[in-house]
């Protein structure tokens, strides 16, 4: 039986949003609780979101509907990322690195969106 863990989403996902805590640790004390907060908030909740949705996959809807708020984190993660780069906490190659992952982690998401039927759901 599959795992939400096991789907890639979640994998890549969670990847993800380890990267960005690591990194986000440099960033200067006067963000901790604004952009350093809000990143790492963010690309965690994509991965809570999935593991909610997995879970509500026999109820096409509420699934779908999951997936969708998975989605809007990762886009504002994208958003956070802009301004760690922005702000030159991180630099370009590891802003474009970052960028990259998430768009793919979004292309797993929709697929997902796009296919219900293909994770368990009727």
């Amino acid at each position: 039986m599959l795992r939400f863990q096991d789907l890639l989403a979640y994998k890549k996902g969670f990847a993800l949003a380890m990267n960005i805590y690591n990194l986000s640790k440099s960033f200067p004390k006067e963000e901790t609780y604004s952009l350093t907060d809000q990143v790492r908030r963010s690309s965690r909740s994509v991965c809570a979101n999935l593991a909610e949705a997995y879970r509500k996959r026999r109820y096409p809807k509420h699934f779908i509907s999951k997936l969708s708020d998975s989605d809007a984190e990762n886009s504002e993660t994208q958003t956070w990322l802009e301004f760690s780069f922005a702000c030159a906490y991180i630099d370009q190659e590891t802003f474009d690195d970052l960028t990259a992952k998430s768009i793919e982690v979004g292309k797993l998401i929709n697929y997902m969106i796009q296919n219900p039927n293909k994770f368990g759901s009727k």
